[in-house]
This record gives structure tokens, C-alpha cells and sequence, in this order.
């Protein structure tokens, strides 16, 4: 069997390295997801202009809206608090994540 052991020496390290690597990976995924919804709303958007697609009106977005999003809500709340967002470090490779992710 074998045994990972890190010295004491370097394990100060690890509570460091581990919410930067997170909030990095958050943050490139937050940056993504982004990046995807507005080019899908700017393709949405030419289809309705040209007469390809009807565009739904502003009272039924907001409708819709406010029969999923509380159900969204609901479903991350739990997620939420896995997260070490009062992390110094997470907060650090958050901003990294979407600035360069």
C-alpha cells in the first residue's frame, strides 16, 4: 500500500492550492458558459430578423422566467455552500478564471 505523505513542512500549501484551483476552474466555466449564452442570443436574435424564427415576446420570457428560475434556485442553493467563496484564494483564481479562462 502505498502512502501519500507530504511533509509538514509543505502542507501549509495545500488549504492555498486547492480554492485557487477551484476558483480557477469556476471561473473558466463561468466565462464559457457566458460567452456561449450571448453568441446563442446574437444566432437567436439574426433568425428572428430575418424571419426564420418568431421571437417570443417580453411577457413570455418573463413568464417563463419566473417559473424556472426559482426551481434553479432551489436546485444550487446546496451548491452554494460547498463552495469556499470567503476564500482569499478562491477569489483570486475566480478573477483568473474569467480573465484569462
Amino acid at each position: 500500500m502505498i502512502s501519500l505523505m507530504i511533509p509538514p513542512e509543505y502542507s501549509w500549501i495545500i488549504p492555498i492550492i486547492v480554492p485557487l484551483i477551484i476558483g480557477l476552474l469556476i471561473g473558466i466555466i463561468i466565462k464559457r458558459t457566458i460567452k456561449l449564452a450571448i453568441m446563442v442570443l446574437i444566432l437567436v436574435l439574426l433568425l428572428g430578423a430575418l424571419g426564420y424564427i418568431t421571437l417570443p415576446s417580453v411577457q413570455d420570457v418573463i413568464q417563463k422566467a419566473s417559473e424556472y428560475l426559482p426551481m434553479i434556485w432551489k436546485g444550487a442553493g446546496g451548491l452554494i455552500n460547498i463552495l469556499p467563496y470567503s476564500s482569499i484564494t478562491f477569489i483570486i483564481g475566480f478573477l483568473l478564471g474569467l480573465w484569462k479562462g
